[in-house]
């Protein structure tokens, strides 16, 4: 069957940004939050960010007036077990989601494929707490989800080649490059990125460096066009730590022991952009570093 409805669990930066690109691309989108106010401010994100793609000329008027229409939210989970598709995105610990999983499947249709858009958490081991983990597998977008071009595909053991020939499709479908990725903690992308930005959070916290040092040196030497600490900020100091735990935890080596720093920082609730203050305080005109 075509997928022609896709659902998205999780209104966030990331849930918001893959809702986004599916109504672009002509599917109808059935957004869901545990927070109204959540599926409130992604609707305006959303909005603001085609508006931009109009303003630049890579998006018409209607197209984005068509695209807006496409996508109807709601707070209850069972409205979108009958989508065709199912992305959740919600935040990266995998209680929370396994919990979703398991209260969608009274809900979905036979055919229903379920896909999960963790960065760092086994895809076998989601999948085996429902009732397709042959129709399930591991759908990684990057964010900001409407400018990154990067898809990550990761199989389970279960995932049988139809789940894995229509998910290449939908990609190629929404203008994206799809890369295939194996079912081990992290993936590509954050298996190689994950450590570099905790090595220079290790480097902040050794005093080998100031905030503002370690990414010039980044930016300027290594053509960087974000340091690691300033792209940390950006991608949430939780999530940094949530998916160095996952490494340091399934592959047994002290190398992917996260920083102290960074785990004092979270501590803190200083997670980044999303609370206005990382390891740079966004609360001014300018952002400046903390240390």
């Amino acid at each position: 069957m075509d997928i022609s409805s896709v659902g998205v669990v999780g209104a966030g930066q990331m849930g918001n940004g893959i809702a986004h690109v599916f109504a672009l691309a002509g599917y109808d989108v059935t957004l869901t939050d545990v927070n109204e106010a959540a599926l409130s401010r992604a609707m305006a994100t959303i909005d603001r960010n085609i508006e931009r793609q109009v303003a630049r000329g890579k998006v018409t008027a209607e197209e984005k007036s068509a695209a807006m229409a496409r996508i109807r939210t709601t707070m209850t989970l069972a409205e979108v077990g009958p989508c065709d598709l199912i992305i959740e995105a919600a935040t990266e610990r995998e209680t929370v989601k396994q919990a979703i999983f398991e209260d969608l499947l009274p809900h979905l249709k036979p055919h229903t494929i379920l896909t999960s858009n963790t960065s760092s958490i086994s895809i076998t081991r989601l999948a085996s707490r429902t009732d397709r983990p042959e129709k399930f597998m591991g759908f990684h977008f990057m964010n900001p989800v409407p400018v990154m071009q990067l898809v990550e595909l990761i199989r389970g053991i279960a995932t049988d080649q139809d789940t894995w020939d229509k998910m290449h499709a939908v990609v190629r479908r929404l203008g994206k490059t799809a890369a295939s990725a194996e079912d081990f903690p992290a993936f590509i992308v954050n298996r190689i990125l994950m450590p570099m930005i905790n090595e220079a959070v290790y480097t902040l916290y050794e005093g080998v460096g100031s905030v503002k040092s370690i990414d010039e040196s980044l930016k300027l030497g290594a053509n960087h066009p974000m340091g690691p600490l300033e792209l940390a900020d950006f991608i949430g100091l939780d999530t940094c730590l949530a998916i160095m735990n996952v490494l340091h935890d399934g592959l047994a080596d002290t190398k992917y022991r996260p920083c102290p720093l960074l785990t004092k920082y979270v501590e803190a609730g200083w997670l980044g952009r999303k609370t206005q203050r990382g390891f740079y305080d966004y609360r001014g005109e300018v952002p400046v570093p903390t240390r």
